[in-house]
C-alpha cells in the first residue's frame, strides 16, 4: 500500500498528460462577437430586466416580476 494519496497520484498523472498533449485549449476573450452571440446577449439582458430583486431583513433575496399584474409564476 502506498503512502501517497490518490489525489497526489492523479495530479502527477494529469501533469504528465499535459506534458505530452499540452494544456487544454482556451479561446481568447478579446475576439469580436458574432451576430448570433450579440442576439443571444440582448435576449438574455431583456429577460433579466423583467425581474426585480427583493432583499428580506434577514439578508435573503428573491426575485419578483417588475410587472405586478404578471401572474405567470404565481
Amino acid at each position: 500500500m502506498s503512502d501517497e494519496r490518490f489525489v497526489h497520484r492523479f495530479m502527477r498523472f494529469t501533469g504528465r498528460l499535459r506534458m505530452i498533449f499540452g494544456p487544454a485549449h482556451s479561446s481568447p476573450l478579446d475576439h469580436e462577437m458574432t451576430p448570433e452571440n450579440k442576439a443571444l446577449l440582448s435576449a438574455q439582458q431583456a429577460a433579466t430586466e423583467q425581474w426585480a430583486t427583493i432583499t428580506r431583513p434577514d439578508g435573503t433575496t428573491y426575485l419578483v416580476p417588475k410587472d405586478p399584474s404578471d401572474q405567470s409564476l404565481r
